[in-house]
């Protein structure tokens, strides 16, 4: 699972074996999100509430570049 960012406490990551299209887990806590990386939209979350995803989603918006090259980096053809 690498660890591609992290800020305020939240671990941003993809899985070794992740799927398309490009997305970036986040973890804090007990507290587990999806999200996909074209539009930073929120495919599903447990044990957050709704101000934690949104600074979640503001903290991708602001990273979104790095975390695609990222993607793109780890999941190269």
């Amino acid at each position: 699972m690498p660890t591609i960012y992290r800020q305020n406490g939240y671990r941003f990551f993809f899985y070794s074996n992740d799927h398309t299209p490009p997305h970036t887990h986040v973890e804090k806590g007990k507290g587990t999100a999806k999200y996909l990386l074209n539009d930073a939209t929120l495919v599903g979350s447990r044990r957050f509430n709704s101000n934690e995803l949104g600074e979640m989603r503001k903290i991708i918006l602001e990273n979104l570049s790095f975390f695609k090259d990222k993607w793109d980096e780890y999941f190269k053809d």
